[in-house]
């Protein structure tokens, strides 16, 4: 009989709560996700490395009436395969009350050869609630493919649907490459400006970028581009973050 390796996964969870005293937010982490406070925002660090094949990773965020926090990631975040070809999750959980704001700015998520990769991120914005978001995707590292991503977006403000959102690439795959969704290019992005986000995307039109209003408070603008720094470029040039 063959005995199969253990596969070892990973199930952490971190939690941030901002509150409107002027003081640090209150942190919980779990091995990979360290969360690090500093004076300009709160970095998330991914201590272990990956996230790999088959880990569920879970990011909670409060942000109570009047605060305000600013969440950024060290570094760009590497998809890598499991051994029995399982599927990584990076879950994101936010409420923003009246008064609050998220930024949500992360660098990339690179998902790399014979991965597979969601990312899930959800937010409660209430009535006077501030929210910035990006989300950027590349398709495996220098030299790669790369492997299959699912992003998912779902946005609420005052209890009502303000964004549903999904977007599934892969590198190997002819329809992804294909003109109908990354016509040949290697990166993905998305900003979200919802609620109370005041600055007003470029009128300036851009090729390969999409500006779309919504229905509620909010826009939400998508760009493709070769690599991550013409993303970021391409994403800033439109919507500028600080």
């Amino acid at each position: 009989m063959t005995v199969l390796p253990a596969v070892n996964r990973v199930r952490a969870t971190a939690w941030i709560v901002a509150e409107a005293d002027g003081r640090i937010p209150r942190l919980r982490s779990q091995v990979p996700l360290v969360l690090r406070p500093t004076r300009e925002a709160v970095y998330l660090v991914s201590a272990g490395g990956g996230p790999v094949g088959g880990d569920v990773l879970d990011l909670r965020i409060e942000v109570c009436a009047g605060a305000a926090v600013r969440l950024r990631t060290v570094a760009a975040s590497t998809a890598l395969p499991g051994a029995d070809g399982a599927e990584s999750v990076l879950a994101v959980h936010a409420s923003v009350a009246h008064g609050g704001m998220l930024e949500y700015l992360p660098e990339p998520m690179v998902v790399a050869n014979g991965a597979r990769h969601t990312t899930d991120i959800r937010v409660d914005l209430a009535v006077g609630a501030t929210l910035v978001l990006r989300d950027e995707i590349i398709l495996g590292r220098h030299g790669e493919r790369g492997g299959a991503c699912c992003t998912r977006l779902r946005a609420d403000y005052d209890g009502r649907p303000l964004l549903r959102h999904d977007v599934t690439v892969d590198g190997t795959d002819g329809v992804s490459l294909g003109p109908a969704v990354l016509a040949g290019h290697r990166a993905y992005g998305t900003v979200l400006r919802a609620g109370e986000a005041g600055a007003p995307v470029a009128a300036q039109a851009h090729p390969g970028v999409a500006v779309m209003p919504l229905a509620g408070p909010g826009v939400l603008v998508s760009a493709l581009a070769p690599d991550s720094l013409a993303l970021r470029q391409l994403l800033d040039s439109v919507t500028p973050l600080a």
